[in-house]
């Protein structure tokens, strides 16, 4: 589990385009550089339970599946 590094799943505003790119930019001012993802999903909503929690293993399983379309954004030296 120590290898795992983070996917942000990421709900655009309808009016956004902003990019995988941006917001590891902005990101990286906010958190510690291990922290960044490097991979990220731009989904229409976040699975929920039934109480309205984040769903994870539906999470996981959609990404084991194939069908979130993920992006890959390395680490340059700007976010270092």
């Amino acid at each position: 589990r120590w290898q795992e590094r983070p996917l942000a799943l990421v709900v655009r505003r309808e009016d956004s385009s902003i990019s995988a790119e941006e917001l590891r930019e902005w990101l990286s001012s906010q958190v510690a550089r291990w922290w960044l993802p490097e991979r990220w999903a731009f989904v229409p909503a976040l699975p929920r339970t039934s109480v309205g929690k984040f769903d994870k293993k539906v999470a996981r399983r959609h990404y084991a599946d194939g069908e979130l379309p993920v992006e890959t954004v390395q680490q340059t030296s700007a976010s270092s």
